[in-house]
């Protein structure tokens, strides 16, 4: 069932900088803004600052200048509000890799203060749709990297949050379940929830993202709605190589020498 259009900014990050005690900036004075209910592609290179970027927006890391607000909650003085607005799915697996999959689903519901009843509810109906029932009682460990990222996935939805942050969230699946998973995701922004991805798989994003921003050497280099980068033809690659200032790869055949 679709909710009620949201009027307050996803996310919005106003002038953001990281630094680390070594001096390095990982993102330089960044401002970023995510309407509800767009399906938002964040692009970059690797260490560009998107990782960086999301751990400030979910109160993994903190931000050294600026501010960041979740649905109109700061996520340093509104921590517990903001943070239960927002699911997040890592690129890394920080779960515990002894844990069954259905308990990694059971202590995120917990920590959500989910009832014992909603989070059981909850957790037979994640099961189902990510197709891992028949390993609830499966140890992490011992999944394929596909279903590793089902379970990743299955624990960011497991409170119903507003906004889901996916990074890299087809990262060594097969062809098969990336698009099983587009159909998902495109299902879950249809009824109104807002997704970040970020993924190295450009034509994810074409596909899937109405929105884009691409980030480079830690500042915003581009942001707008995706039609703007694709106009005239051009495909999103094509831009996100010319703006992020990375070579376009030449393909055409070699000349035949005489």
């Amino acid at each position: 069932m679709s909710r009620p259009p949201e009027t307050t900014p996803a996310l919005i990050i106003s002038h953001v900088s990281k630094r680390y005690r070594d001096g390095t900036r990982a993102v330089d004075d960044i401002s970023l803004a995510v309407p509800a209910g767009v399906f938002f592609g964040f692009l970059g290179p690797n260490g560009a600052g998107k990782t960086t970027t999301i751990s400030c927006a979910t109160g993994i890391s903190y931000a050294s200048e600026g501010a960041i607000k979740v649905f109109g909650h700061d996520v340093m003085r509104q921590y517990k509000q903001a943070r239960r607005r927002v699911g997040l799915s890592p690129q890394e697996f920080n779960v515990d890799i002894f844990a069954k999959v259905e308990k990694i689903l059971e202590y995120s519901g917990g920590y959500y203060g989910m009832t014992r009843a909603h989070n059981a509810e909850r957790r037979e109906a994640l099961l189902e749709q990510f197709a891992l029932t028949k390993y609830a009682h499966t140890p992490f460990m011992q999944l394929s990297g596909g279903y590793k990222r089902r379970v990743m996935l299955a624990r960011a939805l497991m409170h119903d949050p507003d906004l889901l942050i996916l990074d890299e969230p087809t990262a060594g699946v097969d062809v098969e379940l990336r698009h099983e998973l587009w159909a998902y995701l495109e299902d879950l922004n249809r009824a109104g929830k807002t997704i970040i991805l970020t993924s190295h798989y450009i034509e994810e994003v074409e596909r899937l993202c109405s929105h884009v921003a691409m980030i480079a050497g830690g500042k915003i280099v581009a942001d707008g709605p995706l039609a703007e980068f694709t106009n005239d033809g051009k495909t999103l690659e094509s831009a996100y190589l010319a703006i992020t200032g990375k070579k376009q790869p030449d393909t055409s055949p070699t000349p035949a020498t005489a």
